[in-house]
């Protein structure tokens, strides 16, 4: 099994955290706690610029804390400035909150998030985005003053506009590939023009360019960068190879919208 020799940090085993939980009001099973930022500049209109400028989130999930803090390492060592990093990674939160000591200027988050609870933990482990396949509108609601950004998935013009009307800056489109890939975003792109849009779901690197070409804000690549082969040996050089490719087209193609 091919495993890099040198690593590219240490994984640290930061202490459980565990924020103080508020008995919940009775119009709602879970409240978030975590907000923090008052300042007067917006941290969500912060986070969407470092997508929209990035061009690529990269997504990660693995089996164990130690290999998603080591593959995370490696793609953020490589170029990579957004990185989401699945709910169902063990020790997701942990692995998050030690990220963000190692790297303060990426912007992180946590993905595939279902409930309020989880949401909940993200934002007080420092994630700075919050995503989910599908729209739910208690994490949408109780995430507007946090200066956490939401990014509900959808997939039909109906869902594009519900969430946007119900105050999602930016929706992720879900799963974009089955839709129709390009082609749709083009199309998604004709009657909702002043609607953000991420990308998401088996697109390759060498499309990235042209999802952003068609109207996408951003791109999701998951299995592009953190293949099944290098997640599985560990392999390090891999992902790092993948990752600075990614960020590299990322960049270019967000060079390219800013002339047009």
């Amino acid at each position: 099994m091919a495993v890099l020799s040198a690593s590219y940090c240490l994984w640290r085993r930061p202490p459980l955290i565990s924020p103080p939980q508020p008995p919940p009001p009775p119009s709602r099973r879970y409240r978030l706690r975590a907000c923090t930022d008052r300042s007067s500049l917006s941290p969500v209109q912060r986070t969407i610029s470092h997508i929209e400028n990035s061009g690529i989130i990269a997504c990660l999930r693995a089996n164990s804390p130690e290999l998603a803090f080591e593959a995370a390492c490696a793609a953020l060592g490589a170029g990579i400035t957004v990185l989401e990093i699945v709910r169902s990674t063990p020790g997701v939160f942990e692995v998050l909150h030690q990220l963000i000591k190692d790297h303060p200027t990426a912007t992180l988050g946590v993905g595939t998030i279902l409930n309020a609870e989880d949401a909940q933990n993200a934002i007080v482990a420092g994630a700075k985005f919050l995503m989910s396949p599908a729209m739910v509108k208690d994490i949408l609601s109780d995430s507007q003053d946090c200066g956490v950004l939401y990014i509900p998935g959808v997939m039909t013009p109906t869902e594009i506009l519900s969430a946007y009307d119900a105050g999602a800056k930016i929706v992720k489109v879900y799963p974009v590939s089955t839709l129709g890939g390009t082609h749709y975003i083009s199309a998604l792109k004709k009657p909702f023009p002043h609607i953000r849009m991420v990308a998401s779901q088996g697109i390759p690197i060498d499309l990235a360019g042209e999802y952003i070409a068609k109207g996408a804000s951003a791109v999701v690549l998951s299995d592009a960068i953190f293949t099944k082969g290098a997640m599985a040996q560990c392999n390090l050089s891999e992902i790092s190879k993948f990752a600075h490719i990614a960020a590299l087209q990322g960049r270019q193609a967000v060079d390219r919208r800013k002339r047009c």
